[in-house]
């Protein structure tokens, strides 16, 4: 009974949730430190049936990978907010109904996944992200919490550099 309690390798360390960093591009004023969630990149992909005889095989089609959701701490000064809008602005205006190219607003941004000692031990690359939504979060007199800003992006692809 007792061996099966030491299968564990317990001379691992796992990653953990709340070790990680989101880098921005300089340019649109998103600092680090503002992330208070981030989802991982993910992929769907898409199988395709060959039906044969009674039968079929399957083959990989199409792949998308899926959006991903970052929560922002809204400080007072610099604004998390303003910043948000300034990117979403190079996507869409909405004074004048212009649209940007995308050259314009889609950027790349850097996910890395910390050890203990803050070095990163895994880092995705994710390639050309634009905002597919931004939400200001609600208020409420009968709370304190901290105002937030929620991102939707859609990568064009992600790369799992290590």
């Amino acid at each position: 009974m007792s061996d099966l309690l030491i299968k564990a390798p317990v001379t691992y360390e796992l990653l953990r949730k709340n070790r990680f960093l989101l880098r921005f591009p300089s340019d649109l004023g998103i600092q680090e430190w503002w992330v208070a969630s981030c989802s991982r990149p993910g992929i769907t992909q898409n199988s395709v049936e060959i039906p044969f005889l009674n039968t079929s095989n399957y083959v990989i089609g199409r792949y998308n990978w899926e959006e991903i959701n970052v929560t922002l701490r809204d400080p007072i000064g610099p604004s998390a907010s303003q910043a948000v809008m300034e990117w979403v602005r190079l996507h869409s205006e909405s004074a004048t109904g212009r649209q940007g190219y995308a050259v314009a607003y889609k950027r790349d941004l850097i996910l890395e996944m910390l050890d203990p000692t803050g070095t990163a031990v895994s880092q995705w690359i994710i390639k050309e992200a634009m905002i597919t939504s931004a939400k200001f979060s609600e208020l409420d007199y009968s709370g304190d919490d901290i105002a937030t800003v929620e991102l939707t992006l859609r990568p064009f692809y992600c790369i799992l550099a290590f």
